[in-house]
């Protein structure tokens, strides 16, 4: 592995600090994203880098791009959720304090995307690669939207492996759980409550919602753990008066890696009485292979492996994806949101090592 000196990564680190300072203070909620949209494109073309745009995802490939070489994508997301309301400062104004950048989306997930960044500047005219490089800077993102990275990938070509930019801690992510969100309808008969008429459409729907809470699926990943659910709304009845005729629920469901979405449907359907709707199947768990390259190059390096319970754009890739970024994932969305400078020049430090050693 090339030894890389430390004056070039700490001059990465500047640009990419200066690059994300210049992200915070452009509003980028989730469909709002046209701001930082153009910035990134101003910074490649600042670069002598062509880009390409797509609502508001802007890719970019090496310059000795080779379509008959695989390709490595790396990808994170530029829009954010919006503030806090506990925020103290302004969220769109950059500050340095105590080795700290303050500012929406400076850890999730701008610290990763600079640093992605950087590390494909670094290897942007390098020749005799053995996969092609494309940076990929995507939109809506925090609210799995149908506009970014699922949108895009389709106009990309084959891609055969991929990094995804979140606050890892620079660990690697080489699973990650599925979300299924289910709306469930228990129904029974109106009534009038004095006279006790009628079936109780909430009582049907306390049966089936004590199975979810109770119900464990017998299969346990090493790394993902058991599949999780969580009711998380409920509405019935329309007056005290009235005995309801119908109850609606939600029910939040964490899938590991040993069970399709279609699995888990089916053993639901056949232990509840309430209709059950999934609201989408599209955000599959997802699992990198220990022995994929990226992996092994990691593991090499000293990186650790683990299993997320968060959601990313890994889960709407079909090739293996291998997620992890620097920064912090209980920093994410909190008010005053930061990321340490040390962590964005440790991640592309790690970045360009991890690629190193398979490009």
């Amino acid at each position: 592995m090339d030894t890389i000196d430390e004056h070039i990564i700490e001059q990465y680190c500047n640009d990419a600090v200066n690059l994300l300072s210049r992200l915070i203070e452009i509003p980028s909620f989730s469909k709002e994203e046209q701001g930082t949209t153009q910035l990134l494109q101003d910074f490649f073309t600042a670069k002598n880098i062509p880009t390409q745009r797509l609502v508001n995802n802007v890719w970019a490939v090496n310059r000795h791009y080779d379509p008959l070489l695989p390709t490595l994508l790396l990808n994170s997301h530029h829009d954010t959720v919006r503030p806090n309301k506990g925020y103290t400062a302004n969220p769109f104004e950059p500050l340095q304090s105590d080795g700290k950048l303050y500012g929406l989306g400076s850890n999730d997930a701008g610290g990763s995307l600079v640093s992605l960044i950087s590390a494909f500047l670094y290897f942007y005219g390098r020749t005799g690669l053995k996969y092609n490089l494309l940076i990929a800077a995507t939109a809506e993102e925090e609210i799995s939207g149908a506009n970014g990275v699922e949108l895009l990938l389709p106009h990309l070509g084959n891609i055969d492996a991929a990094i995804v930019g979140e606050p890892t801690h620079m660990h690697m992510a080489v699973a990650e759980k599925g979300l299924m969100v289910l709306e469930c309808t228990s129904t029974g008969i109106s009534g009038h409550a004095a006279h006790n008429e009628g079936e109780n459409a909430l009582y049907n729907a306390i049966d089936d919602i004590q199975w979810f809470r109770n119900f464990s699926f017998p299969l346990v990943s090493d790394l993902l753990g058991p599949v999780k659910m969580n009711v998380t709304l409920i509405h019935g009845g329309t007056q005290h008066n009235v005995i309801p005729g119908e109850c609606n629920f939600t029910v939040d469901i964490r899938i590991n890696e040993l069970y399709t979405h279609e699995q888990v449907l089916a053993i639901i359907r056949e232990h509840v009485k309430c209709k059950v709707v999934p609201r989408s199947t599209r955000l599959r768990s997802t699992c990198i292979e220990a022995t994929h390259p990226l992996v092994q190059s990691g593991l090499n390096s000293g990186l650790k492996t683990f299993g997320s319970a968060t959601l990313s754009d890994k889960a709407l890739m079909p090739f293996p994806a291998l997620k992890m970024g620097p920064g912090d994932t209980l920093r994410s969305h909190m008010a005053d949101e930061f990321i340490f400078v040390d962590e964005i020049k440790e991640g592309i430090k790690i970045y360009i090592k991890l690629l190193n050693s398979i490009l």
